[in-house]
């Protein structure tokens, strides 16, 4: 049996479900896109191919293997994209939660059956059909639960909105003992650069104390002030409008002091290092062209 245990994002990983772009399927039409920065490539012409998706992830597999973490794969559906397996469930301390993710995408799940049998049957729940909730806008940081939602009216009209109030409730119901604080994230159905698809498009913690967070990211400054008081203003790296399209905080951590990150990522690898961070860097820009990166591809089961 795998004995779960995520209590935040940076403890040292020693298992993980790492996505698969292996027989992705033909690019998607128009119609077909879930967000706006997959449209936008689909419209030009530069939708990333399958063979520099593989490569871009085994080059992610090996960093793993570097670092002795068990990697489980998704079994592979044919013609199918399968890389952003954050999507499709999360462990929030020793609880597997399944996703009520987009019903085009419910297919996922079931290629990680063979590791969720491994997990005890009483540690596996699924919300209610009202409840939407992503592993992209859960952010564990020991006591703290962050999520990512949209509070708009017009939720339902929303592709890009992926977690609802609903999803809060849900999760302040599940884990009474946690301070769960939900953020009100900017969507947009049609420019990626004003679009936080979840919660790590605009923020996600690094090390012990520090952060990457993107303020327009937010829809009420009040939310942006309340992680700057909690982490510290000097604690926080502030990325641009562009370095947020281009997914800056989208990175992975496989240790307090070890950080996997886009190899064109210059500033923030910088200011990484300079923080005492060990940098492993990645290609992973065409992946990046579907509105995810390396967090959005990974799904720890176990940290220490």
């Amino acid at each position: 049996m795998l004995q779960l245990n995520v209590k935040n994002e940076t403890s040292r990983l020693k298992a993980v479900v790492l996505g698969s772009a292996v027989n992705n399927g033909p690019t998607p039409t128009a119609d077909e896109a879930y967000d706006p920065k997959s449209l936008e490539h689909i419209l030009a012409g530069t939708y990333p191919i399958e063979e520099d998706m593989v490569n871009e992830m085994e080059a992610f597999n090996k960093v793993f293997q570097k670092y002795d973490v068990k990697v489980f794969r998704p079994e592979t559906i044919e013609n199918y994209n399968q890389i952003f397996t954050r999507d499709i469930g999360f462990v929030i301390d020793d609880v597997f939660i399944k996703a009520n993710i987009l019903p085009d995408r419910s297919r996922e799940l079931d290629a990680i059956n063979y590791v969720v049998d491994q997990i005890n049957p009483a540690k596996v729940v699924r919300p209610p059909d009202d409840v939407h909730i992503e592993g992209g806008d859960v952010m564990l940081w020991n006591d703290y639960i962050f999520i990512g939602t949209y509070k708009g009216s017009d939720y339902k009209d929303y592709i890009t909105a992926r977690t609802n109030m609903q999803g809060v409730q849900y999760i302040k119901e599940l884990f009474p003992n946690k301070i769960v604080k939900e953020f009100d994230l900017v969507k947009s159905k049609l420019e990626a650069r004003d679009n936080a698809l979840h919660l790590d498009c605009c923020f996600q913690p690094v090390g012990t104390n520090k952060g990457i967070i993107y303020k327009s990211g937010f829809r009420e400054e009040a939310d942006y002030v309340y992680l700057v008081k909690l982490f510290g203003k000097d604690n926080l790296f502030h990325i641009t409008r562009d370095e947020m399209y281009n997914m800056n905080s989208n990175v992975f951590s496989i240790a307090p002091d070890v950080v996997v990150s886009e190899k064109n990522f210059t500033r923030l690898n910088n200011w990484l290092r300079e923080q005492g961070f060990t940098v492993e860097e990645i290609p992973y820009a065409e992946i990046a062209k579907q509105e995810g990166l390396l967090r959005c591809s990974t799904l720890p089961l176990i940290r220490d």
